[in-house]
């Protein structure tokens, strides 16, 4: 059976994982810990799909009508 790339889905936005570098400039801009982050569970398919493993940040980039772009910032945990 043929695996299903959900990334390709134009409803599935952009998720890409933070390097450590890039985690410490985000906390430091915001003042905030890795506990404040929203979750996201590991064994979601999109975690899945990009290799995110429990404890890593995932940038969520959305399209918006009035910003142009959205950024999230979510926290990979154990579902």
């Amino acid at each position: 059976m043929k695996e299903i790339d959900i990334t390709k889905n134009d409803l599935v936005p952009k998720h890409t994982l933070l390097n450590d570098g890039e985690k410490l400039e985000l906390f430091n801009q915001y003042e905030i810990t890795l506990r404040q982050l929203p979750r996201i569970l590991v064994n979601d398919p999109v975690v899945q799909n990009i290799g995110g493993k429990v404890g890593d940040v995932v940038k969520v980039v959305r399209k918006s009508p009035t910003a142009g772009e959205a950024l999230y910032y979510r926290v990979i945990v154990r579902g």
